[in-house]
């Protein structure tokens, strides 16, 4: 029988279903919950609420925004011929703080993994190639990370876009192998984005 409230009991229970929460940071969680004075409380349930009612993903390259379009894709000073592929918004974000990438993204929301059940038809592959015909992009480049899910996705990826003429790299220097991109410094990852290598056709065979 557990010594909590109901209500505090489930409060914890909520806090231990996000990613990298345990039971006793979830405890804390919501003993700070308790702590906190009502105003604070009532405006950061507010926030989340408007979160899950305003924040959708661009319809063009899958990032967040509160429009259709978000704010990158509506910016006339981008250059619409290079697309930088990524795993997942949080990625996309990561290079926009380095502040040296001047395309556009495309969001896959994941990588191709069988042991999951994941296959190119659950990604924005379809999306993209779609996007690199219409757009008359010059170049890919591929930023997966560099784990087995990683380069398999980019290997797919290369495969299917090199018939359209386009030029693909890879996301690699500074990047070590089996690392995410969520734990690379901001200084790594700008040598990685301007040491990119092109995906010749011996990867690919």
């Amino acid at each position: 029988m557990s010594a909590y409230t109901k209500s505090m009991q489930e409060l914890i229970e909520c806090f231990k279903k996000m990613p990298g929460i345990g039971a006793k940071t979830a405890e804390r969680m919501a003993f700070h919950v308790l702590k906190a004075s009502s105003e604070d409380m009532i405006k950061f349930s507010s926030v989340i609420r408007k979160v899950k009612e305003d924040v959708r993903f661009c319809k063009i390259c899958g990032n967040l925004s509160e429009a259709e379009t978000c704010s990158i894709c509506n910016d006339s000073r981008r250059d619409k011929t290079i697309i930088c592929v990524v795993e997942e918004p949080t990625d996309l974000i990561l290079i926009e703080k380095s502040g040296r990438y001047k395309g556009v993204y495309h969001v896959l929301f994941g990588v191709i993994s069988p042991l999951d059940g994941i296959g190119p038809e659950e990604l924005r592959i379809k999306e993209l190639l779609s996007r690199i015909k219409q757009d008359k992009v010059k170049e890919i480049i591929l930023a997966m990370d560099s784990n087995a899910e990683g380069e398999t996705t980019a290997l797919y990826l290369s495969e299917n876009i090199q018939p359209l003429k386009v030029k693909i790299s890879r996301i690699a220097y500074g990047i070590p192998v089996g690392g995410n991109l969520d734990y690379i410094d901001q200084a790594t990852l700008i040598r990685a984005l301007e040491g990119r290598l092109p995906v010749s056709n011996r990867h690919c065979s």
